[in-house]
């Protein structure tokens, strides 16, 4: 998608994993990155896009050239802020966005406390000078929209019973970086397990009970009630988890299973970051409330006591409120 008028792009995080798709989504819209901030320097990726951009390891001096361009009025200034860091400095790095006068492209999760979101909220309509946007990229998946639209024009006759089993195998560096620290990353199912939850809920309707069978650092599972929707669930970073034709080469594996028959999703993942970028150019980003109920249910399974095995045939089941 060409802009008439090319956007002015920062990223922050531009060293991480997935900072390359939101370099590729803004070259694919059209658009231009100006400046570049992470705190490591091995960043040899912007060659590959935007060579010309100005790049910072230190945030004081990134914020103060982003300022300078803002005050210029040259045309210069900065119209989006592309947000890649560790998700607990996401709530702070969108503040700094609006406060810029940008908007806001902030991966997942927004942010990892549901109560933050509220705060967010009241600086976008305060400031009113940018929005807030988060990639939530799944549901612009083909397959899954056109699940969607089965499910919510079909006669409901029965709650669905799904598995979803997501394992993805890290080795010992994810415990000493920030993803393996709880207050950091929000924990496993907060880290590789959002988007699931996102579009289930998406797709079901609002989360009614949960429970948590089990969670620890590397791996959770557990049961939600949806309104569509009866959902058994595991999430693991754990590569002893995996099933046998999965062990060579550590190879990631993903099942959803609704009512007994699987449903496969693993192909079109290239430009999903591209198309939320188009949404969000056209003001039909993902915004603060889309991602309340999966963020709030996350949390919630994160910090709930895990029910033991001997008392399944007694769950206890939260509601959730």
């Amino acid at each position: 998608m060409e802009s008439e008028i090319p956007k002015n792009f920062a990223l922050i995080g531009v060293g991480g994993y997935i900072a390359p798709r939101h370099l590729q989504a803004i070259k694919d819209t059209g658009n231009k990155l100006v400046a570049a901030l992470d705190p490591k320097d091995s960043v040899g990726i912007l060659d590959r896009y935007f060579p010309e951009a100005s790049f910072f390891t230190e945030f004081e001096r990134f914020e103060r050239h982003i300022e300078k361009l803002r005050r210029q009025a040259s045309g210069e200034e900065i119209h989006y802020i592309s947000i890649c860091s560790p998700n607990y400095l996401h709530d702070s790095h969108i503040r700094f966005a609006l406060r810029m006068g940008a908007n806001a492209i902030c991966e997942k999760p927004l942010v990892i406390k549901p109560w933050n979101l509220d705060a967010l909220s009241d600086l976008e309509h305060e400031l009113n000078k940018g929005k807030i946007n988060t990639v939530l990229q799944l549901r612009t998946h083909q397959t899954i929209i056109d699940l969607k639209n089965k499910i919510d024009t079909e006669p409901m006759h029965h709650k669905y019973d799904i598995d979803l089993t997501y394992i993805t195998p890290r080795g010992k560096w994810y415990g000493v970086s920030w993803k393996g620290d709880y207050e950091k990353s929000g924990g496993v199912t907060m880290n590789i397990g959002i988007h699931f939850f996102d579009m289930l809920i998406w797709i079901f309707g609002k989360p009614q009970f949960y429970q948590v069978h089990h969670i620890s650092d590397t791996k959770a599972g557990g049961f939600i009630e949806l309104e569509k929707a009866r959902v058994r669930w595991f999430l693991s970073v754990d590569k002893n988890d995996l099933p046998n034709q999965n062990q060579e080469g550590n190879k990631a594996f993903r099942l959803l299973t609704i009512d007994g028959r699987e449903f496969e999703f693993s192909e079109g993942f290239t430009d999903l970051h591209t198309e939320v970028y188009k949404r969000t150019l056209l003001g039909e980003g993902f915004k603060i409330e889309d991602v309340k109920p999966s963020i709030k249910l996350v949390y919630d399974i994160s910090n709930s006591f895990p029910i033991s095995t001997d008392s399944l045939l007694h769950p206890f089941l939260h509601n959730v409120k």
